[in-house]
């Protein structure tokens, strides 16, 4: 919890309804939080939100956030039911393999970066000058990724994607430096969902969702500037950041490679 006293975190959440998203929701839920619920699959966001406690307390907002009007909309509507939000999730993220050389992939390409990264933006925009007038504390958390320290084989556009998501918190940091908003960059390592079970690659130090979310909320709780979770990918993270090129270059040119959009 954010440290309201007397009072349930509002959380808003994007890809709510499966994954770390949904562990996130169940988390946040059993503290006592009302929740505002984001994903595509209604019928799946329907089913969480009647799964958790009080679930009636709780908004869902089916609708994809690449639409970027839509998901204002819904931000507005969070924030007018309950008084505003204490924290903001952008979690919702999409993951394919793509190769440069195939014109094919460019439009997968775009809809990763589009997800991963403009959509975050556009996640935490609705709420900032909200929040400044908030006399509590406050979170933006972007979920990032462990693929985001170093570049894949066959997976170039989820990796920028990642590493694009740290920098653009970094800034979002740095542009609210003194306010009541903390901004949180999460990075999972290896975390049992049903996108990390399509993986055709050996995840060491794998994760349950619902362990992640546990420690996920105490780092946001904390308002970490950036976590790797588990913390062992966090070593390993920091290992290859700082391996030679051509070492680097000649362990993973051999690496399997992510699956792509149309072998799916």
């Amino acid at each position: 919890m954010t440290g309201r006293p007397g009072h349930a975190d509002r959380v808003f959440i994007t890809g709510a309804s499966s994954g770390i998203g949904a562990a996130l929701a169940r988390e946040y839920a059993a503290r006592g939080a009302v929740l505002g619920l984001v994903a595509r699959r209604r019928a799946l966001l329907a089913e969480l939100a009647a799964s958790l406690p009080n679930p009636g307390r709780h908004r869902v907002y089916a609708l994809d956030v690449c639409d970027h009007a839509a998901l204002a909309q819904a931000a507005a509507d969070f924030i007018e039911a309950h008084g505003g939000a204490d924290i903001v999730v952008a979690n919702a993220g999409i993951s394919h393999g793509t190769l440069t050389e195939l014109p094919q992939d460019l439009p997968v390409f775009a809809a990763i970066f589009a997800t991963n990264v403009n959509a975050m933006a556009a996640t935490f925009a609705p709420f900032i000058a909200p929040m400044k007038t908030q006399s509590g504390p406050c979170r933006l958390v972007g979920i990032g990724s462990v693929a985001g320290v170093r570049g894949l084989r066959g997976a170039g556009a989820y990796c920028a994607s990642k590493a694009a998501v740290r920098t653009y918190c970094e800034s979002l940091r740095l542009e609210l430096r003194g306010s009541n908003i903390r901004v949180v960059t999460i990075a999972p390592g290896n975390i049992d969902t049903p996108m990390t079970r399509n993986n055709r690659f050996p995840m060491p130090f794998l994760m349950s969702a619902e362990r992640f979310a546990t420690q996920a909320a105490a780092a946001i709780a904390r308002g970490d500037s950036y976590r790797v979770l588990p913390w062992q990918m966090g070593l390993v993270a920091k290992l290859l950041r700082l391996l030679p090129n051509a070492v680097f270059d000649a362990v993973f040119s051999r690496a399997p490679t992510k699956q792509r959009k149309e072998e799916a």
